[in-house]
């Protein structure tokens, strides 16, 4: 089995770092992945996203164009990336970031408000990592352990203090977005 991949957002929202744990995760949990990234042209604020896939064989390609699930958590994100979501695939928006519902009906939709959720944990910076608890749960391509050990794992050790905060984040990510989907 394969899954696609797109994390987009602004630079500084850590959708590089996001596509990253799930590639770690991924190749801890002995999967193949691939993990490309895009930036904008511009230093600060502009687009950034990346592409993961996922898969128990070979990758015959990186190139992702209908991905299965899209994060998007900005508005501009949204815009580019609803379309091209498989039918039958999961849309994840950042609604704390998007002032519009989804247009499609064709796929699962979780809007879930990333910054509120990870000001309440303690940083608006674990936004990232809430949006990725709920792209989990909405598509269980790998568990929440398989992200904790990833972070364990591949965290740059001045960095460690943060991995409380960021498996709590993951999980609230989730535990809203199981919530969400019941409705």
């Amino acid at each position: 089995m394969q899954t696609e991949l797109i994390l987009a957002g602004f630079g500084g929202q850590g959708i590089m770092f996001a596509g990253q744990i799930l590639s770690y995760s991924a190749m801890d949990a002995g999967k193949e992945v691939t993990w490309i990234p895009s930036y904008g042209p511009e230093m600060r604020g502009g687009t950034a996203n990346c592409t993961v896939v996922i898969a128990d064989e070979e990758i015959g390609s990186p190139v992702v164009k209908n991905p299965d699930v899209a994060l998007a958590m900005n508005l501009p994100s949204l815009d580019k990336y609803e379309s091209t979501v498989k039918p039958g695939g999961v849309l994840v928006i950042n609604e704390s970031m998007v002032d519009r519902p989804a247009k499609r009906t064709d796929i699962t939709v979780v809007s879930i408000p990333c910054n509120k959720i990870a000001e309440e944990i303690g940083s608006p910076r674990l936004a990232n990592m809430v949006a990725v608890g709920a792209l989990i749960a909405a598509r269980p391509v790998l568990s929440l352990a398989d992200l904790e050990t990833a972070l364990n794992n591949h965290m740059p050790g001045r960095h460690k203090h943060l991995l409380p905060k960021n498996v709590e984040a993951l999980s609230k990510g989730a535990e809203y977005a199981k919530k969400s989907l019941k409705k």
